[in-house]
């Protein structure tokens, strides 16, 4: 079974709680589950980690990239400044998906318009809500 890293950063963790007006009533809880349910639906081991650390992040990314591990990857605000997971996620060699739950080109904060994993990302999923998780799970299924 492929193994998939689905990696989650700051204020993630506080799903339906924090801003459901932008981010979605579901939980983190449900998140993971949802993620758990569909990958093991398209056979794929899902391991799914929240920090808000950005150490922790990049230790998680140098090790996908160490054992070749297909990422998932919802930065949050780091997204946009991070250099340092800029030059994590141009390590990895298997497919890298970027996630966002809102269409960050569509919010109305400048800073929100860029992204420093856009570079290495062989695929951008912004503004489907929890479903961009299912559709990142199965551009990592089909092959990518």
């Amino acid at each position: 079974m492929k193994r998939v890293l689905v990696l989650n950063g700051p204020n993630l963790g506080r799903l339906g709680r924090r801003q459901p007006e932008i981010y979605g009533s579901t939980t983190y809880a449900e998140l993971v589950a949802l993620c758990n349910s569909w990958g093991e639906s398209l056979g794929l081991s899902v391991e799914v980690v929240q920090t808000n650390h950005e150490g922790v992040m990049l230790d998680a990314l140098n090790q996908a990239a160490d054992d070749s591990t297909p990422v998932v990857l919802n930065a949050g605000a780091w997204t946009h400044y991070s250099y340092a997971i800029y030059d994590a996620c141009a390590q990895l060699t298997a497919p890298l998906v970027e996630v966002h739950l809102s269409d960050p080109m569509q919010r109305p904060e400048e800073f929100r318009h860029t992204s420093v994993i856009t570079p290495h990302a062989d695929l951008v999923i912004a503004g489907k809500g929890v479903e961009g998780y299912r559709s990142a799970l199965e551009f990592i299924a089909a092959g990518a």
